[in-house]
């Protein structure tokens, strides 16, 4: 009986981080293997906003989300139409003089690390979008901010990685072995390393791994071009996403190249099922409603919800795992795994390999210890 066919990696799941980290392997030189039960792109990432952002939620989330920020940037020439990438910006919104304050505090912070930002005053907010309601104070405009559409972005990812060789298997993977993995349907894959990018179910291939489900809900209106210019975000929207025990929103839009606006944004923890609720969904577009009034006369086409894979310390976990030696984790990015997919693969790669990474890894790490704990896990 012939031998399975050894490859260097196997990658379990073909969301964008499995994609580009597929990518990163296969362009340096490593015999690839990606691993998907469903569609490409077609869980967690197409369930995403797909912003391309820099945050400062903490230094490390910070370092990772403008490395890959400026990655994305190197590939925006290469980036098909498809993918919907547009370099808008984003605007930090500040409801009154307290949040005027605290956007002032956080372009200090981002141009410290030579990202750049700016103040824009109630005259000058109402300028860039007028569709905004009256009485704001102002925002910070993060200009090198972007949006794209995540599914295509995968795509992309995974186009590049089969140009380079890699290969795409159809199956699910059951558990990791000695020498590789075991899809369900009984297939061996011999491999040197797996790595695990299987989003909110990697604990299940690698006990351990501190990553829980959020449930988020989304919301995309008709097509209005020039209704909205840059991706708007309330300054409340980091108070939401600290929030780990209560279901919140915050007000997020992003402007699409269709000339649709897509709404958010929802968290939950310990929902038990994918289904649109109408509650949360009323709360999230009231939310909405209260800062741009215009939206309450648009049209919805498609509302939907997607599971965050979400880690106790809001970083993700890039790296190996204590045992066994060989397998490797690339997941818990929560909300900003479309952002961050360039920077996990590079990061990952860089380990795999012993190269020297271009910001430092040990933030990420699988084996740091955190003092915060996920609620209904």
């Amino acid at each position: 009986m012939a031998k399975p066919e050894a490859w260097d990696v196997a990658i379990a799941g073909a969301g964008i981080i499995g994609c580009a980290c597929a990518a990163a392997a296969a362009e340096a030189g490593l015999r690839t293997l990606l691993i998907e039960a469903g569609v490409p792109g077609g869980g967690t990432t197409a369930a995403g906003m797909g912003h391309i952002v820099a945050m400062d939620d903490s230094p490390a989330q910070f370092a990772l989300t403008r490395y890959s920020q400026q990655l994305w940037q190197q590939l925006a020439p290469e980036l098909p139409r498809q993918v919907e990438y547009e370099r808008c910006g984003t605007l930090w919104l500040a409801g009154d003089e307290d949040e005027w304050r605290l956007a002032a505090a956080k372009r200090e912070a981002y141009r410290a690390q030579g990202v750049p930002a700016e103040m824009l005053d109630a005259r000058a907010l109402a300028a860039a979008e007028p569709h905004l309601r009256p009485g704001l104070a102002g925002a910070m405009l993060a200009p090198e901010d972007g949006v794209l559409y995540p599914p295509a972005a995968a795509k992309f990812f995974l186009d590049r990685a089969r140009a380079r060789g890699a290969r795409l298997l159809a199956g699910e993977c059951q558990r990791i072995e000695a020498r590789g993995l075991r899809l369900r349907d009984g297939t061996q894959v011999a491999a040197g390393e797996v790595i695990i990018a299987t989003g909110t179910r990697a604990a299940e291939l690698a006990p351990g791994a501190a990553i829980a489900p959020r449930k988020g809900h989304l919301l995309i209106t008709d097509r209005y071009p020039g209704r909205l210019h840059h991706q708007l975000v309330e300054l409340g929207y980091l108070r939401s996403a600290h929030a780990l025990s209560e279901d919140s929103v915050a007000f997020n839009l992003q402007p699409r190249l269709s000339g649709q606006i897509l709404i958010g944004s929802s968290r939950q923890f310990g929902a038990a099922t994918a289904e649109v609720e109408p509650a949360m969904l009323a709360r999230m577009l009231q939310r909405a409603i209260e800062f741009m009034p215009g939206l309450a006369a648009m049209s919805c086409v498609r509302a939907w919800t997607g599971f965050r894979p979400a880690t106790p310390d809001k970083l993700p976990l890039i790296g190996p795992v204590e045992d066994p030696p060989h397998v490797w984790l690339a997941a818990g990015h929560e909300g900003l795994g479309i952002t961050t997919a360039t920077g996990t693969a590079a990061l990952l790669l860089a380990q795999l390999t012993g190269q020297a990474a271009a910001i430092p890894y040990t933030p990420y790490l699988p084996s740091r210890k955190t003092e915060a704990v996920l609620e209904h896990a």
